[in-house]
C-alpha cells in the first residue's frame, strides 16, 4: 500500500470507521480540514516516580505513548491544546488506555515520548 493510500485509508475510518465516535455528518464533513502527522520514533521516558514522570513531560512538544500490559493509548501533542494541565493529560491518556485515570499516579506505566510533524490544509 503507497503512502497515500495509507493516509486516504486511515482519515476515512477516522471519519466513519471509529467505534469510539459517531461518523461525520454531511454538515461536519464540509467543514473539517485534515490534518497529517508524521511522528518520530518513539523514545523510552524513564521515570522513577509520578513526580518524575509529572517533571520530565513537555507539554505542546512531546506526544506520549502509555502501556501497562494488554493496555495502551497515544495523544498527539497537539492534545496538550485541549488538557494543558500535566495531570489532566495522563490522566485522559490512562482512561484512553482503559486504565483508572490515576493509573499514572500509582502504577508502573511503560512510557514513551515522540514529536510530530504536523501538516494541515489550508
Amino acid at each position: 500500500e503507497s503512502l497515500i493510500e495509507g493516509v486516504k485509508a486511515n482519515a476515512m475510518n477516522a471519519a466513519f470507521r471509529d467505534p469510539r465516535f459517531r461518523p461525520l455528518s454531511q454538515s461536519e464533513f464540509e467543514k473539517i480540514k485534515v490534518e497529517v502527522s508524521i511522528l518520530t520514533e518513539p523514545r523510552p521516558l524513564p521515570y522513577s516516580d509520578a513526580n518524575d514522570l509529572l517533571s520530565k513531560l513537555r507539554p505542546g512538544t512531546d506526544g506520549l505513548i502509555i502501556r501497562k500490559g494488554y493496555h495502551q493509548a497515544t495523544f498527539l501533542p497537539q492534545v496538550w491544546e485541549q488538557l494543558p494541565s500535566k495531570k489532566d493529560f495522563l490522566t485522559h491518556l490512562c482512561l484512553k488506555a482503559g486504565l483508572a485515570g490515576d493509573a499514572w499516579a500509582h502504577d508502573k506505566l511503560e512510557v514513551h515520548t515522540y514529536q510530530v510533524q504536523a501538516f494541515e490544509e489550508e
